[in-house]
């Protein structure tokens, strides 16, 4: 069995790696920065392999397509590259570049691997998305934004694999805060999520093949409640969290 991993080099994508190569898998590595794969590979040289992605490139469909169909065949794609950031002052640049890489990355990287399991007869693609995307968050506005498009194009294509046969099961895995490198280290975040705990039940969420995965039990709890709030209401809260 065979797993790509796009955004390994740290984070959620770093743990869900290692936790895939002690099970035994066959496990395809890819970052921006490839020299923080090393670790991984050392981990077992015989299973791992890194390769150098970044999704916001021209290049990066041609080169995924080939680290997806390189040596044995990929039965899961998971998507973790993302990016993320305070921006209250609606800073511009940092606006395009959350959009380039969470929205036009995603669906250059997300379209590739589902157009591959087409060719191959079925496959699983996982992603990376949010709670994030269940209201729209001031102080993060294209991060909140693109996390509830990612929700929207995966659904599509869990209807388009339905719809065509394409036996391709997508998983849409949505966590909390977690402390990961894209959380402003100034900020106080509450519910604060470890990595490898949320490595954890994201392995799990993949093996069981499950359509929607909240991480965790605690932001369930928290979503539910969300959905609840009327706009006109939610549009007069200020959700944020506390500076250190």
């Amino acid at each position: 069995m065979k797993i790509v991993i796009a955004g390994a080099s740290s984070g959620l994508g770093f743990e869900t790696a290692k936790l895939f190569i002690s099970a035994g898998w066959k496990v395809a590595v890819c970052a921006r920065r490839i020299d923080r794969l090393k670790e991984l590979v050392d981990l077992n040289p015989d299973n791992v392999t890194a390769y150098q992605l970044d999704i916001c490139e021209h290049s990066s469909p041609t080169l995924l397509q080939k680290f997806l169909s390189d040596g044995d065949r990929t039965d899961i794609y998971f998507h973790v590259a993302g990016i993320g950031s305070h921006n209250r002052d609606l800073d511009i640049n940092k606006e395009i570049n959350t959009l380039n890489t969470n929205a036009l990355g995603f669906v250059k990287c997300i379209d590739t691997a589902y157009n591959y399991f087409k060719t191959v007869g079925g496959g699983q693609i996982a992603a990376i998305t949010s709670v994030a995307g269940t209201k729209g968050l001031s102080a993060a506005p294209s991060y909140s934004a693109t996390k509830r498009m990612q929700w929207h194009y995966l659904q599509c294509l869990a209807q388009l694999s339905h719809s065509s046969r394409a036996n391709i099961t997508i998983t849409d895995i949505r966590p909390g805060f977690v402390k990961t490198d894209l959380l402003d280290k100034k900020m106080d975040y509450p519910l604060l999520l470890t990595p490898p705990y949320a490595a954890k039940i994201i392995y799990k969420a993949i093996i069981k093949k499950k359509r929607v995965k909240i991480i965790d039990w605690k932001y369930a709890i928290l979503v539910f409640l969300w959905k609840m709030i009327p706009d006109f209401v939610w549009e007069r809260l200020k959700i944020d969290a506390k500076q250190k």
